[in-house]
């Protein structure tokens, strides 16, 4: 697969390496809340944390969106510890966009409805998930009951169910326009389809975007900080922008997990940097 960058995107990039650095701490969240899109964190870039230490990372990325996994908030957890969760992270000034990802690839129709239940006793108008064909028309009638909408998230030529997102497209067509697409822009990546053109491809479906670089665009082993890999951040940037999308663009970090602070940082610095150089 081939990426090419227009001059600027070239420039949005070339901004952020000069200006971004210092962005992590200089208050970045009135810049980002007029992009419409949220910047925010997939937990599971912190799933060695303990809720705790995740809340207190998301303080030092000054990142105010999180969509969480149940290493933060466990699935069997009782409605009352799903209020404390829900708690912790709004009293920190933390906004839950959604949870998951969630595997809903069982035909149980209780168990989908309690990962429903889930999503709503944290608030999370999102649900990231990765069911099957079989599973969806399930699904379809829990997001009509709870109008949670429905993220399938796309995992690249591993997955034999929705390795890219015009997988899912095909499978959701008909389909309640809140059962859509989380897209995976590195896993995207490794389906052979550009990540902005899976975005676009969206449409209204688009309901979520997890975000990562690559160094190789077809190799999973090949994630590095954003900013440091070839996938087109800048131009993603800018579709959503100019495209009114107003949901999660969520950093999964899903490398050096013991560690995963230094690349982190790196990552937000580079894509508020993106931001002002697209801005300017």
């Amino acid at each position: 697969m081939k990426v090419s960058l227009s001059r600027r995107e070239i420039m949005g990039g070339s901004l952020a390496a000069f200006a971004g650095f210092s962005a992590v701490t200089a208050a970045p969240k009135a810049d980002e809340d007029n992009t419409g899109f949220k910047l925010g964190v997939a937990s599971y870039s912190f799933r060695k944390l303990s809720r705790a230490n995740a809340i207190k990372a998301m303080g030092e990325l000054n990142c105010h969106y999180i969509n969480i996994k149940d290493f933060h908030a466990s699935m069997k957890s009782t409605p009352a510890e799903l209020e404390q969760v829900r708690k912790d992270f709004e009293n920190a000034g933390i906004k839950i966009l959604g949870v998951g990802n969630v595997s809903l690839q069982k035909p149980d129709d209780g168990e989908i409805r309690k990962a429903f239940e889930y999503a709503r006793a944290l608030t999370a108008p999102v649900m990231v998930m990765a069911p099957t064909q079989e599973t969806l028309p399930m699904i379809e009638k829990y997001v009509k009951e709870y109008n949670i909408k429905a993220a399938i998230h796309n995992h690249g030529p591993e997955d034999k169910y929705f390795p890219a997102p015009a997988d899912v497209l095909k499978a959701v067509k008909g389909m309640d326009e809140r059962v859509g697409l989380c897209v995976d822009i590195g896993h995207t990546s490794r389906a052979s389809t550009n990540p902005l053109d899976g975005i676009k491809q969206a449409g209204k479906r688009l309901h979520d975007i997890h975000l990562k670089d690559l160094s190789d665009p077809m190799k999973k082993e090949a994630q590095v900080a954003v900013g440091d890999g070839i996938l087109p951040i800048p131009a993603i940037f800018q579709y959503l922008m100019k495209s009114g999308y107003k949901g999660g663009a969520m950093l999964e970090y899903e490398i050096n997990a013991d560690n995963p602070m230094p690349g982190m940082i790196k990552s937000f610095a580079y894509m508020r940097g993106v931001i002002a150089g697209l801005k300017a």
